[in-house]
């Protein structure tokens, strides 16, 4: 049985500053899982829906 993927997020090598983009169209999913993964790493995040190259998603900014 399949169930939901396991996300891997880079907050371990980001500099505060830094961002990444996630192309997703369930943006409200994503940013909780997203939210769910830097509060686990002991990270602080900024997330918002975002469009890159014409692709909907999101962008995460590393902010302590």
């Amino acid at each position: 049985m399949q169930g939901e993927p396991v996300w891997i997020f880079p907050f371990e090598n980001m500099e505060i500053g830094e961002s990444f983009f996630i192309p997703t169209l369930k943006s409200s999913a994503m940013i909780f899982a997203v939210e769910s993964g830097a509060k686990r790493a002991g990270v602080r995040v900024r997330v918002y829906p975002s469009i890159k190259d014409e692709c909907i998603g999101i962008r995460v900014w590393l902010t302590g």
